[in-house]
């Protein structure tokens, strides 16, 4: 199994477009260790030739010329994106499928019935495709058995509910239901190797702990470095867990979880905040992070298991 970080920020991106925070400001004085990132995106093959989007920011068409093997040129009209699964029904994670438009078929999407909910009626993207290439929707069961996709061989997926936010256009909002966000297990079937995908978690609870201790790899939110970082920093009255997003630091932080992780289990973080520390290559979070073994995703970064 190839997985490959199309994007690896959360929503608004690195540098952020009206941000001058210390490291966008750093990143266009040219004054910190940082590299420029694109909204929280991943994909995931088998074989190479069939691959699952996970997520569809609004970076990907960026992130499809970035990546070639997205684009076999096979016919005239091509791509090796054969579905998209929808982890939540934020913008920055949906907005994508406004690019894949001219798709010549309908477009294969998995998402909770919670997600489709949101998209055909708070902000509903999904009436707009269906005057274009169109959806064929299938609902992703929160259930151990897990499932299967067509034509994506050598894979399957468990999906097990989040205790995060649902988006500001939903009637969830800050009362967030099972199936509003999930993360997933995905399984190499000759293999067995798995990956444990979870962009924005909020809480710990007993399944996620116990899907993260069974990963080979663990590819999970590293959206905030404090809990009130945000709110030290004038950007949002807003704490980290209030937005859905477990902080990185301080007591039940995802390093301490992380922490007790197998030796073996690859670590790594994504949807990183552009307000975040570790962005720094050169900043003491990133070192302690470092001394942890813990890794920080970037764009074009490749997991193999």
């Amino acid at each position: 199994m190839k997985v490959h970080v199309l994007g690896s920020a959360a929503g608004g991106g690195f540098p952020q477009w009206n941000c001058n925070c210390p490291n966008c400001d750093g990143y266009r004085q040219g004054s910190k260790r940082v590299r420029a990132r694109t909204q929280s995106s991943i994909t995931v093959s088998a074989d190479q030739d069939n691959w699952v989007l996970f997520n569809a920011s609004p970076d990907i068409l960026q992130q499809i010329r970035s990546f070639p093997s997205l684009q076999p040129a096979r016919s005239l009209r091509d791509t090796a994106i054969r579905a998209v699964f929808l982890i939540d029904a934020q913008i920055d994670h949906t907005t994508g499928l406004y690019m894949l438009r001219e798709h010549r078929q309908p477009l294969e999407l998995w998402c909770h019935a919670l997600v489709r909910e949101d998209l055909m009626s708070g902000n509903p993207l999904l009436k707009v495709l269906d005057h274009y290439c169109g959806v064929n929707w299938h609902d992703v069961p929160l259930a151990d058995a897990g499932f299967a996709m067509d034509g994506v061989p050598g894979l399957h997926f468990t999906a097990l509910p989040l205790i995060s936010n649902a988006p500001p256009y939903s009637p969830h909002r800050d009362h967030p239901q099972p199936g509003d966000n999930v993360g997933v297990t995905i399984t190499d079937s000759a293999s067995g190797k798995r990956l444990f995908y979870a962009p924005g978690l909020g809480q710990m609870e007993p399944p996620v702990w116990a899907a993260m201790q069974a990963a080979d790899c663990v590819l999970v939110d590293g959206t905030l470095w404090t809990d009130d970082e945000m709110i030290t920093l004038g950007a949002s009255k807003k704490t980290s867990r209030a937005m859905g997003h477990l902080p990185q630091s301080g007591p039940g932080g995802m390093l301490e979880w992380l922490d007790q992780l197998p030796a073996s289990t690859r670590k790594v973080l994504i949807h990183i905040n552009n307000t975040n520390p570790i962005l720094d290559e050169d900043s003491a979070q990133r070192q302690e992070l470092t001394r942890r073994g813990i890794e920080v995703s970037f764009d074009g970064m490749e997991i193999d298991l």
